[in-house]
């Protein structure tokens, strides 16, 4: 098979040597640096983040942080949510747009302080964005990649893992808020997040000297949970309908057609980037919605997509399929795809075309679980 050969290009994580101490058996490169994909048993990973704990090196998620007097006012600027009533400690998942409502990324953004944020962030270089709007706009802030790179644990034990690790004051994070904190001296930011739907915590460290210490440390204090390797489980998001920004969108995809209209705020004095193109898209009604995918009969339960497949009905083309993957839960094989918007919303059935021949599927609300 081929191989990825290591550059300068590509950076490590903070927890790669653990990583492949554990196992690690494939990587991805995520934000230009190497995270894991599997550790060669994708149903253990699985069975792992369902029923126990599993451990995650999202070290790839990197931040965007703005420091200065203007950094509030630079945050608002590039989200297309109103930020009016943000408080320390609390994250919000946005939309980051450009001028014509294009989806450029969707981050969580953390507030730390008054003057200090941090974008956390899909695979999209946008430390040059949040740069050029600031210094376009002449806003007091140094825009900057901190040294942070989240590490997660996900799944039902999580919490347990977490009370044991921190004391029982986790228990009073509301999903997506998060305290600065350290763990044996180790200096991190504790957030109630993560890219499942099975519950968990991103512990974002502060220090990339002492990454492996901590991966090492949290699978110990884990071993009482079942806690074993994972990384982001493509099954599971699939279930929870949870978007893949770059692999279920494509360059003009609007947060419309993403999923994302609750985390649009259009009726707002907030002025932000993409504002009047978004109000425009709203008004006309987005062409594709991002939707389900329930295939019928025998189906493949997956194959692998380099690129996007074509969905069709009566011949032409409606949409493009992102993901499919066999549920074990459903013991059904399902998708994740940007169809036409009234064939969405009327639960149309549709083809698709796999390595071994064509399948019908219907439209199907997400998430499936």
């Amino acid at each position: 098979m081929p191989s990825i050969t290591t550059t300068p290009r590509i950076r490590k994580s903070p927890f790669y040597e653990a990583t492949v101490a554990a196992g690690a058996t494939a990587f991805t490169v995520y934000n230009k640096m190497f995270m894991p994909l599997s550790y060669g048993d994708l149903s253990a990973e699985y069975d792992r983040l369902i029923h126990r704990v599993a451990l995650w090196d999202v070290g790839g998620e990197r931040q965007v942080q703005l420091v200065g007097t203007d950094a509030g006012r630079l945050a608002q600027r590039l989200t297309a949510r109103d930020l009016s009533g943000m408080q320390v400690g609390q994250g919000k998942y946005v939309a980051m747009c450009d001028h014509d409502g294009r989806l450029l990324n969707d981050p969580i953004l953390m507030k730390l302080d008054e003057e200090r944020y941090w974008f956390s962030l899909a695979d999209a270089d946008m430390l040059l964005w949040c740069s050029a709007v600031a210094n376009e706009g002449s806003f007091d802030v140094v825009v900057s990649e901190p040294d942070v790179s989240p590490l997660a644990i996900q799944g039902p034990k999580a919490v347990d893992l977490a009370a044991d690790l921190f004391g029982e004051w986790i228990h009073d994070l509301k999903y997506f808020w998060f305290r600065e904190t350290e763990l044996n001296g180790i200096p991190l930011a504790l957030c109630r997040s993560g890219w499942s739907k099975q519950g968990g915590f991103e512990l974002f460290l502060q220090d990339g000297s002492r990454g492996n210490e901590l991966y090492e440390g949290i699978s110990a204090a884990g071993t009482r949970y079942g806690i074993g390797p994972g990384a982001p489980n493509h099954v599971e998001r699939v279930e929870s309908g949870l978007l893949s920004f770059g692999g279920d969108t494509t360059p003009d995809s609007n947060p419309f057609e993403a999923g994302m209209a609750r985390y649009v705020d259009l009726v707002t004095d907030a002025d932000y980037i993409g504002k009047a193109a978004l109000q425009r898209i709203a008004t006309d009604g987005p062409k594709r919605l991002f939707t389900g995918l329930m295939f019928e009969g025998e189906a493949p339960s997956a194959w692998p997509l380099a690129e996007r497949t074509p969905i069709l009905v009566d011949g032409r083309k409606v949409g493009t399929l992102s993901a499919i993957v066999h549920s074990p839960r459903l013991s059904k094989t399902i998708g994740l795809a940007q169809i036409e918007a009234a064939l969405v919303q009327s639960g149309a059935s549709v083809e698709v075309t796999s390595p071994i021949g064509t399948h019908q599927a219907l439209v199907h609300p997400l998430p499936f679980i």
